[in-house]
């Protein structure tokens, strides 16, 4: 890569770092004007389809796939993840976490696709799994189950959208980010009816303050539309192994602002877990020395499908 490609690859894993944050505080969770979490993601995923969808063309691919790639790509795990950070989940753990998509995706991979994967894939599940359960145990009290629970959720159904995506076999790209997010704020609306009551959901929205609007327009155009056009501009000039570990800096990104803004400081076991976690997905992703045309593990994890949650 050359210098201006790599500080662009810094430039979009710092917006998307940062962008746990911005969740937080738009979200208010902590004020008197906290938006429910699954109206605060139907908002912004309304912002990710309109106006977009009018001027982006539509992916080359079937409309059950489209659905399907919104389903879990982005209802599934933005809704778990928002509802994880509403019940206590701190912004840099949940970006730490969410990382176990990797491990997901491998493991769904192999038993859905019959994709088996590598020794250095093993060896970074393996890695990745130890991490998980460092800070799962670390945590120390702070964190609830449940949020860290429905933390995973979202990882969850971020890697079986890797799979679909990759069963599909079209590549990802900035207009399957704006049209798969078209199945994204009904259902998102229609659970926060259900979950929080028509009254909370009309008061929130009457209220939506100038925090929740600059974080809706931060998440929705510069952490998913720009960003996401950005790192697939990067993919399609340099090689995948050189970009996406790129992205592995949003979690240090997000574990220090939360540190430095909001005073979270992680503990021991979190900052020893993660960087146990980090070390397994930089083995789970590292090229394997073979071919990358065979639609391997390998092949899905380094493709550009890496950045939907973005």
């Amino acid at each position: 890569m050359t210098v201006r490609d790599s500080l662009l690859a810094a430039a979009v894993a710092t917006i998307w770092g940062f962008n746990f944050v911005v969740i937080d505080w738009g979200m208010a969770r902590h004020g008197d004007h906290a938006i429910p979490p699954l109206l605060f993601a139907a908002v912004r995923f309304t912002v990710v389809v309109f106006p977009a969808v009018l001027v982006v063309r539509r992916p080359d691919a079937p409309w059950r796939v489209v659905a399907a790639v919104g389903l879990f790509m982005s209802l599934g795990q933005f809704g778990f993840l928002y509802v994880s950070m509403a019940a206590g989940m701190p912004p840099g753990l949940a970006a730490l976490v969410l990382q176990a998509q990797v491990v997901f995706t491998v493991l769904i991979a192999a038993g859905v696709l019959r994709e088996l994967p590598t020794a250095g894939q093993v060896a970074g599940v393996v890695l990745g799994s130890v991490g998980l359960a460092v800070v799962a145990v670390g945590r120390g009290g702070h964190v609830p189950l449940a949020a860290m629970a429905l933390c995973l959720l979202g990882a969850l159904s971020w890697g079986i959208g890797n799979v679909v995506s990759r069963a599909s076999g079209v590549r990802g790209g900035l207009s399957l980010t704006v049209w798969s997010a078209l199945v994204v704020p009904v259902p998102l609306v229609a659970l926060s009816l259900v979950l929080d009551g028509p009254t909370v959901v009309g008061e929130a929205l009457a209220s939506f303050s100038w925090q929740a609007v600059v974080s809706t327009l931060y998440t929705a155009g510069l952490a998913s539309l720009v960003g996401y056009a950005v790192f697939n501009t990067l993919l399609s000039r340099n090689s995948p192994s050189a970009v996406v570990p790129w992205v592995l800096l949003a979690p240090v990104v997000a574990m220090t602002s939360a540190w430095l803004l909001l005073g979270e400081r992680p503990n021991a076991a979190e900052i020893g877990g993660g960087l146990v976690l980090v070390a397994g997905v930089l083995v789970a992703v590292r090229p394997a020395r073979r071919p990358s045309d065979d639609g391997g593990v390998a092949d899905l994890l380094d493709r550009d499908d890496v950045a939907a949650q973005r």
